[in-house]
């Protein structure tokens, strides 16, 4: 279960222990780096009461993870972003780049951010991360990671780019060739693979009946029929098949429309790590423990 954790207390941990539940924890890193966009509708800083939240969880030996936001602010600081998530007992991270868009007019709520999929006239929001400088803080990481850390620090993105190498499935849906394995199902039945692919209700439906649908089917494949030329030729497309549809709303610099806003910072990520991915790898193959790296690499 996700969450920003200002309400657990004593009785939802002990029933989150008692079930072996895993708790996702949002916290963008230290104080100053997750307050500067996490805070109350009054204004109010929420960094304080999420530490408390972990330390509770901590204390009723609940397993949790952390999900840290990467933005325009904490980009700019990898390691003590890293270091700080590992200082409070987080050996499970995964970073979440933030790219959000604005329109140029407001919708029917009042509201000028553009759902993912829009085709409106929209520009990044100044908060979001900038692809080239994600690509560092993400290569930053893996250099201290892989030398340190790997097999006692769980990183998602890192763990992802390991199995690519190593011919593996993806383990996310970010990264994986098809989409439409993920799904989300609403209080009322809805069954969505994403907010404006909604495949009925199980309440009529049976969920195997929609995940096999045309449309599920359509959507998957969607997903690497509509590459650009330059995803297609690109060395690194086994990696990341063009990522997450979500953030295909760019023109890459062969003037393609529907390239991945986050190119450029996969790019970086994946050509900075190659090497040590490709020695991983070969231990694998080899029968040996990825792990082995850090003896190596000393």
């Amino acid at each position: 279960m996700q969450t920003n954790g200002i309400l657990l207390d004593n009785a939802w941990c002990l029933f989150f222990k008692k079930h072996d539940f895993l708790i996702g924890i949002s916290i963008d890193g230290t104080a100053e780096m997750h307050d500067k966009y996490r805070l109350t509708r009054s204004g109010k800083p929420t960094h304080a009461r999420v530490l408390r939240a972990i330390l509770l969880l901590q204390e009723h030996q609940v397993e949790f993870n952390t999900l840290a936001v990467v933005s325009d602010y904490n980009v700019k600081s990898p390691l003590k972003l890293y270091n700080y998530l590992k200082s409070i007992g987080s050996n499970n991270i995964q970073f979440i780049p933030l790219v959000e868009r604005l329109s140029n007019q407001e919708d029917e709520n009042g509201l000028y951010l553009v759902s993912p999929m829009s085709n409106l006239e929209s520009t990044v929001s100044s908060w979001s991360v900038k692809s080239i400088e994600f690509g560092k803080f993400l290569a930053e990481i893996f250099t201290e990671w892989v030398k340190h850390d790997i097999g006692t620090v769980y990183i998602q993105t890192f763990e992802q780019a390991f199995a690519a190498w190593a011919k593996m499935p993806a383990i996310i849906c970010v990264f994986a060739q098809r989409c439409g394995s993920n799904f989300a199902l609403e209080a009322n039945g809805d069954h969505y693979v994403y907010p404006e692919y909604k495949l009925g209700n199980i309440h009529e439906t049976s969920i195997k009946a929609m995940n096999e649908s045309s449309l599920n089917h359509l959507f998957g494949s969607d997903k690497c029929s509509s590459l650009t030329k330059k995803c297609q030729q690109c060395e690194f497309k086994f990696a990341c098949h063009g990522g997450c549809p979500k953030h295909r709303f760019s023109v890459n610099e062969n003037g393609e429309p529907g390239h991945n806003y986050l190119c450029s910072a996969y790019e970086i990520f994946f050509r900075s790590s190659n090497k040590n991915l490709k020695l991983m790898s070969n231990l694998w193959e080899k029968g040996h423990s990825p792990m082995l790296i850090k003896e190596i690499l000393k």
